[in-house]
């Protein structure tokens, strides 16, 4: 397992540990032990509210609530912290749009709530964001 103190847990590992399907079990057993581990060694676990927005765009459109519920039950579960969006917040994604020109505003706020809570993990599923040198990012499939 990766080693880490303090993650922060992006849209896509909610997605596939909660919704996981055939297609994808591989990927929702890697996230389940990555919680796993995290919780039974007193990991820190943080999100934001723009991973809440993401994430329950599909549970609200299909009307299938029990998938809020359970985003609920692990955020509980974990003692996960979810920040909202702040000025410094802001000041920290728009320095980070500057410098990785590519990067969308939506990842650079989730990336500038990891550096402003002192994360040392990124949990994504997005290899793009794997070139942000303040903090390693790691995407599921590298999960042992």
């Amino acid at each position: 397992m990766i080693d880490f103190k303090k993650v922060f847990v992006d849209t896509a590992p909610f997605i596939y540990f909660i919704e996981g399907d055939d297609h994808n079990l591989q990927y929702r057993e890697k996230v389940k032990m990555f919680f796993k581990d995290g919780y039974n060694n007193d990991k820190e676990f943080v999100t934001s509210v723009i991973t809440m927005e993401e994430y329950f765009v599909f549970p609200y459109r299909n009307r299938d609530y029990s998938f809020i519920e359970m985003f609920n039950r692990l955020v509980a579960t974990t003692n996960m912290e979810i920040v909202e969006i702040n000025q410094e917040i802001a000041k920290k994604a728009a320095q980070i749009r500057a410098e990785y020109k590519g990067f969308k505003a939506m990842d650079a706020l989730q990336l500038a709530v990891a550096c402003l809570l002192n994360c040392d993990l990124f949990l994504t599923n997005d290899k793009q964001l794997k070139q942000f040198k303040e903090i390693k990012c790691v995407t599921i499939e590298e999960l042992e």
